[in-house]
C-alpha cells in the first residue's frame, strides 16, 4: 500500500490567494507543489500533507475540491461534473 502512487491534490483551478500564497483549487503552498512533484517524496508526506490542505479549506472550496478530486482519482481525469 505504501507503494500505491498517490494522485496529485491538483485540480486544475491553479491561481493563487494573494494574501495566503493558497492554491484557490488545492490550497499548497508553491513550495508544496515542488514537494509533491519531487520523485523522492514519500507517500506518508502526502497523505499528510493532504490532511493539511482539506483543512485549510472552506466548506465551499472542500466540496468542490472533495467532489473534483475524487472524480480524478475514479477516472484518472478531472471530469468536471455539474452537480457541484
Amino acid at each position: 500500500m505504501n507503494n500505491q502512487k498517490i494522485i496529485s491534490p491538483c485540480i486544475s483551478i491553479c491561481k493563487s490567494n494573494y494574501s495566503t500564497g493558497f492554491c484557490y483549487g488545492c490550497a499548497r503552498t508553491e513550495e508544496e507543489k515542488k514537494i509533491w512533484k519531487n520523485p523522492e517524496t514519500k507517500n506518508d508526506w502526502k497523505k499528510e500533507n493532504l490532511k493539511v490542505l482539506t483543512s485549510r479549506m472552506s466548506d465551499s472550496q472542500l466540496k468542490t475540491f472533495n467532489q473534483s478530486y475524487n472524480e480524478k482519482i475514479k477516472f484518472g481525469k478531472l471530469v468536471y461534473s455539474k452537480k457541484l
